[in-house]
């Protein structure tokens, strides 16, 4: 029994492991024709979550994208969204699974950014404007989001609408994000704020550090001269 227990779990593991190779999507694979760009060696891991609107998504050369991820331009598919692209992932990148990235007016993800798992980007957040109409049945406002080349994406972290992070930035684990970012960040909390910088002067440096060892303000009042002395 034991025996044909073993032969038939390395049978299922053959299969299941077939079975996602040749599922995956690639620029040789159909799939990939309806993306509207697909650099070379790029993979979409098998199973995938929801993708359309691919006809607005460009992905970049070596790019690898987990397992159950969702990359999505639009509310829905068969959608004319314009001329333009909405989502686009950057060369190099890796994409955790079970993440979603939901685009409707502008998401910029560039090279060399690696995400944690179950991480969630959008430019779409709901309104509320009029306090008496349910909020999921008010009109979504959008609002381009734009993550810089060389950043990492903790586990679980939000970005929302509005969001620019610069390059070579770190997002922590669970982060809740929103607002504008500099380059070389350390950004954390919900919601999520600097909590260390780079810089050449400093180093790695908390934000109050650097307002410590700014220099003073000149003084604006005039300073009275001098009398000359005599021998």
């Amino acid at each position: 029994m034991s025996f044909v227990k073993r032969a038939v779990g390395r049978l299922v593991h053959r299969g299941w492991a077939y079975v996602r190779e040749a599922a995956a999507i690639s620029p040789a694979a159909q799939g990939g024709y309806r993306f509207r760009s697909m650099g070379e060696g790029v993979c979409l891991s098998f199973p995938q979550g929801a993708i359309f609107g691919e006809q607005w998504i460009e992905i970049g050369s070596h790019t690898l994208v987990g397992e159950r991820v969702s990359i999505s331009a639009g509310m829905g598919p068969g959608v004319d969204l314009g001329p333009d692209s909405i989502v686009r992932i950057g060369r190099g990148c890796s994409i955790g699974r079970g993440s979603h990235i939901v685009g409707h007016q502008s998401i910029d993800i560039g090279d060399d950014v690696f995400t944690g798992p179950y991480v969630y980007i959008t430019d779409q957040n709901h309104v509320y404007d009029d306090p008496e109409t349910p909020i999921g049945r008010q009109w979504p406002r959008n609002k381009p989001v734009s993550i810089g080349s060389g950043s990492w994406i903790g586990t679980g972290a939000i970005i929302l609408p509005g969001t620019r992070i610069g390059r070579q930035s770190v997002v922590a684990g669970g982060a809740v994000v929103r607002g504008e970012f500099p380059d070389h960040s350390v950004i954390a909390g919900v919601p999520a704020k600097v909590v260390r910088r780079h810089s050449p002067d400093l180093g790695w440096h908390s934000p109050s550090a650097a307002r410590l060892t700014s220099p003073l303000p000149a003084d604006p009042r005039p300073r009275p001269e001098r009398e000359s002395r005599t021998a």
